[in-house]
């Protein structure tokens, strides 16, 4: 899913088309690379997700080797899914469209995108693992990732130094060390983690080798009993318990880049785009804003994150396979993945092309971490749980004011295997 859908679904939006129209006619009759002149592709991307120049450049290129016209059609988040079912289910979809991470195996489930294993073998042998696998579904391949993000430590350079701490933490124990110091040598708040901030817990069950469902049958039910569940949860509240932060809420109740920007707080653990918005809110800390990959049990391995991010797929019933597949290897090639990530910060989809992130301190910070990365449990059913009021949070929530994890797992794995009967 891309930042926007991280952070503020429901934000109201407008569709924006770019370019001209042009025919609707099977352009699978063409006869190679060159031979689509006269038609048109379109593709659908999120607000937010392609930088300009990149847009330009990608269309050039198409353009060229093709023949053929692209119309870029920029969507907002709020609403997606239902606009998307539609737009697949009648008779002239868009082509090519970005789609969540997270939501890419529902639509694979329900028929809607095409397979793309030609694709996988010809550009996709060193796609890294952790960002395929939500394009694979039941051993096929129904999208190309594209590009990921994760969260990272925000911190204050000042507050740090205050507290004579002159190394970052390689370690968990050694973050926790400086936190606990920034506690004892400053009147600083050691780090802001509201009790609900519910995709770092995923990102430490991922750490763990925990599932939050497993199957019963021929269903999932929640696997919040486990103790590598639970695992996780400790290591949460370890942290939260450093933290002033209410334990009902989540990071956006209230938004905490505003709360870091009052600069009486060490760090928090948020996505890069964060920063910009605490400096918004004081733009006198920017001087002070600083970035660190989220430290694992060892120096060696960082701590899980969850990746939100986007696929690009294509339409079963478009009738521009061939053509769609030409615009998936010109835009996920490494020239244009490589600038892709330059200019966006986003974490592309091969690890060799990370180098396109020097010079972008918060995406650097976040890179180490994709590789063992991982998402929420890529399932159609899995679309229920997070509606609000999310059984995760309740149970995030009830740990940390007393409750053990498993009490707490039993607590809401009623609301949580309703939730996952129903597939949406």
């Amino acid at each position: 899913m891309n930042r926007k859908l991280m952070a503020a679904i429901g934000v109201a939006g407008m569709l924006v088309s770019v370019a001209a129209c042009g025919g609707d006619g099977d352009d699978n009759k063409a006869g190679g690379a060159d031979g689509f002149k006269g038609e048109t592709l379109t593709f659908w991307a999120m607000d937010g997700s392609t930088p300009e120049q990149w847009q330009k450049d990608v269309t050039a290129a198409f353009e060229k080797k093709t023949g053929a016209k692209l119309k870029f059609e920029v969507q907002t988040w709020n609403g997606i899914q239902q606009k998307l079912t539609t737009a697949l289910s009648e008779e002239n979809p868009p082509d090519v469209f970005e789609i969540g991470n997270t939501q890419t195996p529902a639509y694979a489930k329900t028929g809607g995108l095409a397979e793309l294993g030609d694709l996988k073998e010809s550009i996709g042998a060193d796609w890294t693992e952790s960002m395929n696998k939500s394009s694979v579904v039941d051993g096929k391949q129904y999208a190309a990732p594209w590009f990921v993000l994760n969260r990272v430590v925000v911190y204050n350079k000042k507050i740090w130094a205050d507290a004579g701490i002159k190394e970052l933490p390689k370690t968990r124990a050694e973050f926790l060390k400086d936190l606990k110091q920034i506690g004892e040598k400053t009147d600083a708040e050691p780090i802001y983690l509201p009790g609900q901030n519910w995709y770092h817990f995923v990102g430490l069950t991922i750490g763990e080798g925990a599932e939050l469902v497993k199957k019963d049958g021929d269903k999932y039910v929640s696997n919040l009993d486990d103790p590598k569940v639970a695992k996780a949860m400790k290591t949460y509240k370890q942290f939260a318990d450093l933290s002033k932060a209410p334990k009902n809420k989540d990071e956006a109740t209230p938004q905490q880049a505003e709360v870091f920007a009052k600069g009486k707080t060490g760090a928090f653990i948020g996505m890069s785009w964060e920063a910009p918005t605490a400096i918004k809110a004081n733009p006198k800390i920017e001087q002070d804003i600083g970035f660190f990959t989220i430290p694992g049990p060892t120096a060696d391995k960082p701590e899980g994150v969850f990746l939100g991010g986007s696929n690009l797929a294509v339409a079963a019933t478009s009738k521009k396979q061939e053509l769609a597949k030409e615009f998936l290897k010109i835009a996920l090639s490494d020239k244009f993945e490589g600038q892709f990530a330059k200019e966006g910060g986003q974490i592309p989809n091969k690890k060799a092309l990370e180098s396109n992130l020097k010079g972008n301190p918060a995406a650097e910070a976040a890179a180490p971490a994709a590789v063992g990365g991982g998402t929420t449990p890529l399932i159609p059913e899995w679309g229920a749980v997070e509606n609000p009021p999310n059984p995760i949070k309740n149970y995030m929530t009830a740990v940390l004011n007393g409750k053990s994890p498993a009490d707490a797992a039993k607590q809401v794995e009623g609301e949580l295997n309703k939730r996952l009967s129903q597939k949406q």
